[in-house]
């Protein structure tokens, strides 16, 4: 049993501890983030020699701390919320739900208890649906695969531990069928590509993935261009994205680093809003643009049906949020003459 399951507890600091500041210090013996140690002392469950004391505090050498509660968190468990939702197609083995952007497909760490444990699908399917799939634990009911928080689309969920087992096997063996619409910055120079580099997570910024290191897991992504533009606001490509993996953030890092971020993603490099490039007149001024999510859609979907074998599949309209975004684009666009 770890430190991190006691509570209250006792600390002597050694010698070799001096200099080290309280919230790393408890962090490593108490082998728990630091962000947790700096909510325990925010709340003044941490004592230093029986006084409140600031994370930032510096041991001088037999200090006694003591943890007043229990440093670990209890371990979430997903619960029903009433939350609507856009189931398009449902039967005993699955789901396919279309999600919103904004919404987490499951709790995560990483903030209170409250929040991290809101609002999610998992939340809205435990609701919806009398029974889901176990294989993925108490805060992943169901959950077969997922979308970014700030992506929209098809997503496939199990209702019972068979059709989980056999979906997971297609997606494994590659032989669901995914397509994203996407919108990027700049002018994709082909009409048509393939992107095969792995993806790992940056060592830096813990919250972005990259290619840029050796190692990783294999990614691949197939993309057609749709559509160019070019606009006030510079050159964008509408692109059709297929994916064979599905690896965490895996189009829009793809895409990220051919030069050519997501519309939206901010995380990647796209601004937070479009500005002009030329400079505004008295007689013409054109607007800002922004979009508060990431230009990202999972538009169709295919695959087996886990009890059938039969092949079925759906498609997703892009979101009118989107469509508004890129009639705005495309209406700043200059006419073309015609002959």
């Amino acid at each position: 049993m770890s430190l991190a399951e006691l509570g209250p507890i006792s600390i002597a600091v050694a010698n070799e501890d001096v200099g080290q500041r309280l919230d790393s210090f408890l962090a490593t013996h108490l082998d728990i983030s630091r962000a947790r140690v700096q909510e325990l002392i925010a709340a003044e469950n941490i004592l230093v020699n029986d006084s409140p004391a600031k994370a930032s505090l510096k041991l001088r050498g037999n200090e006694r701390i003591t943890v007043i509660a229990p440093a670990a968190r209890p371990p979430l468990r997903a619960i029903a919320e009433e939350i609507p939702l856009d189931i398009l197609y449902e039967d005993a083995d699955l789901a396919v739900i279309n999600k919103p952007a904004g919404m987490m497909v499951h709790a995560g760490a990483g903030a209170t208890d409250d929040a991290r444990n809101r609002g999610t699908l998992v939340n809205a399917l435990l609701h919806h649906f009398a029974t889901l799939s176990a294989v993925g634990g108490e805060i992943r009911p169901g959950i077969v695969h997922r979308l970014d928080k700030e992506t929209s689309g098809l997503i496939v969920v199990a209702k019972n531990d068979d059709a989980h087992r056999k979906l997971a096997a297609q997606f494994a063996r590659r032989e669901v069928k995914k397509t994203y619409i996407a919108l990027v910055h700049g002018k994709v120079k082909n009409d048509r590509g393939t992107i095969s580099a792995s993806i790992s997570r940056d060592r830096v910024r813990r919250i972005r993935m990259t290619t840029r290191q050796a190692g990783g897991r294999e990614a691949i992504s197939h993309y057609l261009v749709s559509r160019r533009l070019d606009t006030p606001f510079g050159k964008f490509t509408l692109l059709e994205v297929k994916i064979d993996t599905g690896r965490t953030h895996q189009i829009r890092v793809h895409m990220a680093s051919l030069g050519h971020p997501v519309v939206g993603d901010t995380l990647y490099g796209a601004p937070r809003e479009l500005k002009t490039e030329s400079k505004p007149t008295k007689h013409s001024t054109q607007p800002a643009l922004g979009l508060h999510r990431n230009f990202l859609h999972s538009a169709h979907l295919e695959l087996a049906h886990p009890q059938t074998g039969k092949l079925i599949s759906f498609d997703s309209a892009l979101p009118v949020t989107l469509q508004d975004f890129l009639i705005a684009l495309e209406s700043t666009a200059p006419a073309v003459p015609t002959i």
